[in-house]
């Protein structure tokens, strides 16, 4: 069982940054895939960002690739998502997630889900 809480989000202009973070819960973190995905309002989920468990691949969505970062702390058992020259098109409820599959964009190969955190991204 792992459990997820995300942080970070927030209102930031266009242009600026933010760092969600993903603290995780459990003994087994180390050995699961994370991901970010989003969701704006009256759209569906969508894949930003996935790491493996070991950090060596990390895999992005296009619209975000050169801007946003992932990376993971497995003392820690947190997961990071570094978010720069932010436009108002990421606005969004920002979630993380574990997986045991290497199918890294699909939500549905996803076991565990945080709650998500608003970015808000002004022009």
């Amino acid at each position: 069982q792992v459990q997820l809480v995300e942080s970070g989000g927030g209102l930031v202009q266009a242009g600026g940054s933010l760092r969600l973070s993903c603290a995780a819960s459990g003994r087994t973190f180390s050995s699961y895939a994370m991901g970010w995905f989003r969701q704006a309002p009256g759209k569906e989920r969508e894949f930003v960002a996935a790491i493996s468990w070991s950090a060596s691949i990390t895999y992005y969505a296009d619209s975000v690739k050169g801007r946003f970062t992932i990376s993971r702390d497995n003392a820690k058992k947190t997961v990071y998502l570094q978010m720069n020259s932010l436009k108002p098109e990421d606005t969004a409820v920002y979630y993380c997630a574990a997986s045991s599959n290497s199918d890294y964009a699909d939500p549905g190969k996803y076991r565990y889900w945080g709650q998500g955190t608003q970015v808000t991204v002004s022009s």
